[in-house]
């Protein structure tokens, strides 16, 4: 064996008995003081620590131990050459971290790894989180561009369900499929937008401030498509808002299908799709059609049922809140083929929630049709923070409904002409300000022909008409008292028609 490594083994043994002495003498000296790190497998240590006068570190072909000694044979501890390395030291611990030095050359290193800094990692967590937040952003635009992009309704490639056939397109059937969460206010989200690309327009159907009313093909059934003007984008905004959050599904409710914005000629367009009335709107339908007293009536209770279907707050797994229209008019309101209306176009429309405590009254500026605002809207007397001030204004406008109806009756072979209300004392297009003088000033009414108090249904909804149309708001019917007195009317006149094929 070479000298070198016969030193090596020499030296070995040495600081590997040094322990031994340490244990040996441990407790016995005075000159103990230093708490060292202890790493050996002499049954030395005592919670990887001990105390003496040094400690030390040694390093044996690549086997480290730390552990210490009495102060009176450090002179043992020193020296380095190839295959090992011991160092001595005072201190706190201060063979911690003391590691030999590249090739057994120089000085050792004792500098303990430089923890990482609270900055840093605060600097690479927030670059981590922005990195996140970046990429989830950029999928979501991905996600929305191709959901939401511009659209030419004449694109047919989206998937297709089937459409009940019929003399009516039976849409309750569709929503009953597709609707398994109960809101019952139009199809899902999703299935809006793949429903909105198999649309083709064939007509226009109506014009207005608000834009057109196109009749649709969807599947082979007609839908109507409301397009509005990019200026009415508000009233779109709300009617969507509404119909896809509130539980609106009611017989006298226009039958909500989606909601989109898409492109046609290069020009964005803001749709509203809904169940398709050949019949129109009721404004156009009295143009050219008058009626029986009791399709008067029928007429007139429709309006009241889905009147009071839209102030009718439900409490329940699926709540509704209470909803004022604040547009009602006959422009607003549609025939459907059995001869009853259902109530359309809630862009103005204020909702409320009792159980909640909230009142949402939108961001559209417009206030609803001059010729139809009730007394404390023209006077600017409303109270805008209390939800009963908008029911009370579309009694107001429910009583000028139920004046175009009655006109155009039939009782005793005669049936006015179709005319507004107010016709006989504003001009066409009137004025806020005539609008005011007529209604608040000179408090003038819709004028009544006598020969509707011939009938008994026309003479008892001439009485609702007029109490609909206090000057005071509170002292209004509401639209449920409304609905009963007509519901009465109903029965009794299904019971006299009977009663009359009986004694014939």
């Amino acid at each position: 064996m070479g000298s070198t490594a016969l030193l090596t083994v020499v030296l070995a043994g040495v600081l590997l008995w040094i322990p031994t002495i340490h244990a040996d003498n441990h407790g016995a000296k005075n000159d103990e003081k230093h708490l060292c790190i202890c790493e050996n497998d002499k049954g030395t240590c005592k919670n990887e620590t001990c105390r003496g006068g040094v400690c030390f570190y040694t390093w044996v072909q690549g086997r480290e131990e730390r552990g210490c000694f009495s102060e009176s044979i450090r002179e043992q501890c020193s020296g380095s050459f190839e295959g090992f390395f011991v160092h001595c030291c005072r201190g706190h611990k201060c063979n911690a971290f003391v590691t030999p030095p590249p090739n057994n050359s120089g000085e050792p290193t004792t500098t303990p790894p430089e923890p990482p800094r609270s900055e840093l990692w605060i600097a690479v967590s927030l670059l981590l989180l922005l990195t996140t937040v970046s990429v989830c952003l950029v999928l979501f635009l991905r996600y929305r561009h191709a959901t939401c992009r511009l659209r030419d309704p004449e694109d047919h490639d989206a998937a297709m369900v089937k459409v009940p056939s019929g003399d009516e397109p039976t849409y309750g059937e569709i929503f009953d499929e597709f609707c398994t969460s109960g809101s019952g206010t139009g199809l899902p989200y999703l299935v809006q937008r793949t429903m909105a690309r198999q649309i083709s327009l064939v007509a226009c159907v109506g014009k207005g401030r608000y834009g057109e009313v196109w009749r649709g093909t969807w599947m082979g059934e007609s839908v109507a498509v409301k397009i509005f003007s990019s200026r009415d984008e508000q009233s779109w905004f709300r009617e969507t808002e509404i119909y896809n959050t509130v539980q609106l599904r009611h017989d006298n409710i226009l039958g909500f299908i989606a909601s989109d914005m898409t492109s046609k000629n290069s020009s964005t367009q803001l749709w509203l799709v809904t169940h398709f009335h050949e019949l129109g709107s009721l404004y156009d339908f009295l143009q050219y059609s008058s009626l029986e007293p009791e399709s008067c009536l029928k007429m007139c209770l429709s309006v009241a049922c889905g009147l009071v279907h839209l102030h009718t707050e439900i409490v329940s797994s699926q709540e509704k809140p209470a909803i004022a229209h604040r547009d009602l008019k006959s422009r607003n309101i549609l025939v459907k083929r059995n001869g009853q209306c259902c109530i359309a176009d809630l862009g103005l429309a204020v909702i409320h929630s009792q159980s909640h405590d909230y009142l949402d009254v939108g961001n559209n500026p417009r206030v609803g049709t001059k010729r139809y605002m009730a007394p404390e809207v023209l006077d600017e007397n409303i109270r805008v923070d209390v939800f009963e001030s908008y029911k009370q204004t579309d009694i107001w406008a429910l009583g000028l409904v139920f004046w175009e109806i009655t006109r155009r009756t039939i009782v005793n072979g005669i049936a006015e002409e179709y005319r507004p209300p107010f016709f006989d004392l504003v001009p066409s297009d009137p004025s806020f300000e005539e609008m005011k003088k007529v209604v608040c000033v000179d408090q003038q009414r819709p004028s009544l022909h006598n020969r509707l108090h011939s009938h008994p249904i026309l003479s008892a909804i001439v009485k609702i008409m007029k109490e609909c149309w206090y000057q005071n708001p509170t002292a209004r019917l509401t639209a449920l008292r409304v609905k009963k007195t007509l519901s009465k009317l109903d029965l009794d006149s299904d019971y006299s028609i009977e009663k009359l094929k009986r004694d014939i």
